[in-house]
């Protein structure tokens, strides 16, 4: 990293891809600015003025504050010429030529599965990434599950990464150390002290408006061997994300739902237009992406132990016949009993690990 890099991507009228441009025709920040005018606009074909602000490295006070804060704050800068720069992000035509990092820079160049979604994330989209990332994690000790931490599924995939002990990386649309948003700061920090990493291609100059997270999206599908979209109604981030996995030739991938269900309708339009695979489970991700390939024997099966549970418990239990959430009153109706004894029986299968309690009283079965 030279203070050429960081100076390239705040120079007025440089933006991705006339970064990436520039780089492929003189090799690195240096030669750029290296390049006379004439040079700058006859061979890379730049307006005048941009050729100008160049030439006058107009962009370097900037560039050196930059610099100074981030080694005020801990951040780590990378530019797409670094060995450490993540190489499948350096093969999509619009990659940021800088990266600020904060954490372990080198879980990005880890075995990286992205995992999106709606931020209106169900009890089933939320037990979905917990069982396929447990899966993957279980059979793969370099995963790196790469998502956006907002509210639904991203903060979901990542808290199933972090539970299963796997690395996690969050691609947010602000400069760092700001955290987006702000409730899933001390999500951050764990993921971070986790062996994860935070990252942004935004300078601490840029002020988020709510208009880079599309931007985001493109590095969150290039991050990856592939994307898995575990719910999304019909618009929404999550498509964007599996649209850039799939024009960077990455494999797309979509967990089924319920056609009534809102938070399903794009995940399925997904899979029936053929645009992504359908995948139920851990191996079938594995299989998708040709890991089930690379020598690794899977990890041997643990025969789960089913919970103990007294005869009323079970006779409770039952009468969660699907994944959706029920509700103390809707469980007092189906199984006839008084408030108490019922609280009682709902602590006894929470400790049992066979339901979890969901807000707003509610419950839904998890094994």
């Amino acid at each position: 990293m030279t203070i050429e890099d960081i100076a390239l991507t705040m120079t007025p009228g440089v933006g991705v891809k006339a970064a990436v441009h520039l780089l492929g025709c003189f090799g690195d920040a240096r030669n750029i600015f290296a390049a006379d005018e004439p040079t700058l606009v006859g061979e890379a074909q730049l307006r005048p003025d941009v050729a100008r602000a160049l030439v006058r490295r107009t962009a370097f006070a900037a560039a050196e504050e930059e610099l100074l804060r981030c080694r005020r704050e801990g951040i780590a800068a990378v530019a797409s010429t670094d060995a450490e720069y993540p190489p499948l992000l350096r093969e999509a035509p619009d990659y940021p030529h800088v990266l600020y990092i904060i954490g372990n820079v080198a879980a990005l160049r880890m075995r990286c599965l992205s995992v999106v979604g709606t931020r209106e994330a169900t009890p089933y989209g939320e037990r979905m990434c917990d069982v396929l990332v447990r899966g993957l994690a279980a059979r793969f000790p370099d995963l790196c599950i790469v998502s956006g931490l907002a509210f639904g599924i991203d903060v979901a995939a990542h808290r199933a990464a972090l539970g299963a002990g796997a690395a996690t990386v969050a691609v947010l649309a602000s400069p760092l150390p700001g955290v987006t948003p702000a409730a899933h700061r001390a999500v951050g920090r764990e993921i971070v002290e986790s062996g994860g990493a935070l990252v942004s291609e935004l300078h601490g100059r840029v002020r988020q408006r709510g208009t880079f997270y599309l931007a985001r999206n493109r590095i969150i599908a290039a991050l990856s061997a592939g994307t898995v979209v575990v719910e999304s109604p019909c618009g929404g981030g999550s498509l964007v994300t599996a649209h850039c996995a799939d024009g960077y030739d990455r494999c797309v991938m979509a967990v089924p739902g319920r056609a009534v269900d809102t938070a399903s309708r794009g995940t399925n339009l997904l899979i029936r237009n053929r645009r992504a695979q359908l995948v139920l489970s851990a191996d079938d991700i594995a299989a998708e992406l040709m890991w089930d390939l690379d020598g690794r024997a899977p990890a041997p099966e643990t025969e789960s132990r089913a919970p103990q549970l007294t005869a009323d418990e079970e006779g409770l239990l039952a009468c969660f016949r699907t994944s959706d959430p029920l509700s103390t009153e809707e469980l007092g109706a189906l199984c006839g009993l008084g408030a108490g004894e019922l609280s009682a029986l709902l602590l006894g299968l929470e400790m049992a690990g066979a339901v979890r309690q969901l807000p707003g009283n509610r419950y839904v079965r998890s094994c």
